[in-house]
């Protein structure tokens, strides 16, 4: 199995687009600068010794070396040494909305990204429990089976978006039907489901599923988040807000009523998230440990091999050799050889 420990380095991979989007510009800048001089061919001549190719070179060598310091900062791992782990917890399955909605700004500094710190907070309190993630909008989908690998459930997170579905809509009873085949059917306990949602455009079947998967020992526990205001959406297209047919501004306000019926059919808690994120963490982690707990064992990886020095050892390479290349050719001595003539 293949790893990053620290998976937030890989984002400084794009900054290879910032270094890219340089080389154009300065590219650019000089092309514009000789055509101002005359013909190119004639006026790159007068440039005795410069060399367009060693440029170019140049750059690709600096653009490689961050690319593989970034992966070095990442650290790239192996798992060399697994091992049978029995634990006692319970079955946590985390269903997000990741519809648009999700993006409204009434919570700080928006929906969704508010629900990722609180999943991410409350994963750090888990002890033994293994944790899978569901996602939805208009469809819902695993993105994560169930694991006790901490890790890599953050890992998972940092990946979810509202371009991963594209149809639009908040299909919490679909969610709620992915969520609840994702769990062990042959076990009527130790199951557990939060739902975080704005409960916006919810279906009816939302109700009916949640007793469905009650009966199959599922305790579904919901989050809402953002305002029963309502907070305009955000159009990234025109950098304004939605507007509808009319020409209104689209408002997208938190449903709470459907996430507490939601929460009663399942014989969980209702809880609602504005800036009390550690409140409500500590709320479902007592939900949680409070529930009945089972001994499972699960082969995980306790031991991994880091290649993090031969990236960064590849980086510096590039680098030295980018030093050593110049930009213009060095110019080479032509030696004259007169002959004297005798008389």
């Amino acid at each position: 199995m293949l790893r990053f420990q620290h998976s937030e380095y890989l984002w400084a991979l794009a900054l290879l687009l910032v270094l890219q989007l340089a080389f154009i510009s300065i590219s650019w800048w000089k092309r514009r600068s000789v055509r101002k001089l005359g013909d190119p061919i004639l006026v790159e001549k007068l440039f005795t010794g410069y060399s367009r190719r060693r440029f170019v070179l140049r750059f690709l060598l600096v653009f490689l070396a961050f690319f593989f310091g970034a992966l070095g900062l990442a650290n790239m791992q192996k798992g060399s040494r697994m091992e049978k782990i029995t634990r006692k917890g319970v079955d946590v399955v985390i269903a997000l909305d990741v519809s648009k909605s999700m993006l409204a700004g009434d919570v700080k500094p928006d929906r969704l990204t508010r629900a990722k710190q609180l999943i991410s907070k409350l994963v750090d309190k888990l002890d033994n429990d293994r944790v899978g993630l569901v996602v939805f909008a208009g469809n819902a989908y695993l993105q994560m089976p169930l694991t006790i690998d901490y890790s890599a459930a953050k890992m998972y997170l940092t990946t979810v978006s509202p371009d991963m579905i594209p149809t639009q809509g908040t299909a919490i009873g679909q969610a709620i039907q992915v969520s609840d085949d994702a769990f062990n059917k042959k076990e009527r306990k130790h199951k557990s489901l939060i739902i975080i949602s704005d409960g916006e455009d919810h279906d009816e079947a939302a109700i009916s599923r949640a007793k469905a998967a009650f009966d199959n020992g599922v305790v579904i526990n919901t989050i809402g988040i953002g305002s029963p205001a309502g907070s305009p959406l955000p159009d990234p297209e025109t950098g304004t807000f939605k507007k509808d047919k009319e020409g209104n501004t689209v408002i997208s306000r938190l449903n709470e009523e459907e996430l507490k019926s939601i929460a009663s059919a399942g014989r969980g808690i209702y809880e609602h998230l504005d800036n009390n994120t550690e409140e409500v963490v500590n709320s479902l982690v007592r939900k949680i440990d409070s529930m009945e707990q089972k001994e499972f064992g699960e082969n995980i990886f306790t031991d991994y091999n880091s290649y993090y020095q031969y990236f960064l050892a590849i980086s510096v390479l590039l680098l030295v050799a980018e030093f050593f290349i110049p930009e213009i050719k060095r110019s080479t001595r032509v030696n004259v050889v007169t002959a004297t003539e005798k008389p």
